[in-house]
């Protein structure tokens, strides 16, 4: 780690206090990561250190305003933690799950876990679709992880059914809205909004995707269904017909 990258890390402007509040010492530490180990094992580009803070970090924690309290929150393709570890940094309220593919980032998100204190993260090594039938979540939040109709695909097995997919989108969301219009029948979408958050504070202003989850997550619908054993054990025994043998 050079000298040089260390000392681009820019000071965090008058906006970060206002959606990380008392927590902002926190997240000066992992813009500081961010902009040293991130950029070296490369996680983020150099030319993003003088942009992380309203392009990333405030970008990032302001997607908390579409959150509920107390939630359980599962960030899936977290990468360098953009957005579920800066959540978790300014929401401590809340639960978040980092699901990341790639070694080199759960490394990087294990050890920014760690060097911060976090104790409301858990970081685990997988792709979203295999936790699909084994874990389920309030919320499943994503930032440029894909094309919305193939994100419902990952995400929305994993959200319980009354939560919803909540993720920072582009200017193309209403476009990828109607793209995935057979996409969001077929995974049961309630209500979908798009809402901007931040316009006093960062420009372009977040803008977030939420979907409704009516039913439940493949781990509900799993539950629901009763195992093979069990549907064999409830089904009526099939009488045998006995032969008898004639006589010689």
């Amino acid at each position: 780690m050079s000298d040089s990258v260390s000392r681009e890390t820019p000071p965090p402007p008058a906006s970060a206090a206002g959606v990380f509040s008392t927590h902002l010492p926190l997240a000066v530490r992992y813009a500081d990561l961010l902009a040293t180990d991130g950029v070296v094992r490369g996680l983020i580009g150099p030319r993003e250190v003088p942009r992380l803070w309203e392009r990333h970090l405030v970008n990032c924690a302001l997607l908390g305003r579409a959150i509920p309290e107390g939630t359980d929150v599962c960030d899936i393709g977290s990468g360098a933690g953009l957005p579920g570890l800066v959540l978790a940094l300014a929401r401590p309220d809340l639960s978040v799950t980092l699901v990341e593919p790639l070694l080199r980032r759960t490394a990087f998100l294990d050890e920014a876990v760690q060097a911060l204190g976090l104790d409301n993260v858990e970081v685990v090594r997988a792709r979203a679709e295999e936790l699909h039938g084994h874990r389920e979540f309030s919320v499943v939040t994503s930032r440029a992880v894909a094309p919305l109709d193939r994100l419902l695909g990952w995400s929305m097995p994993l959200v319980r059914e009354g939560g919803a997919l909540v993720a920072m989108k582009g200017s193309s969301v209403q476009e990828e809205i109607v793209t995935a219009k057979t996409a969001l029948r077929r995974y049961g979408a309630g209500a979908v909004t798009v809402v901007e958050y931040g316009s006093d504070l960062i420009d372009p202003p977040t803008t977030v995707l939420r979907v409704e989850a009516t039913r439940p997550s493949r781990l509900g619908l799993d539950a629901l269904r009763p195992s093979r054993s069990a549907r064999r054990a409830t089904k009526s025994p099939t009488p045998r017909t006995s032969r008898t043998k004639k006589g010689r």
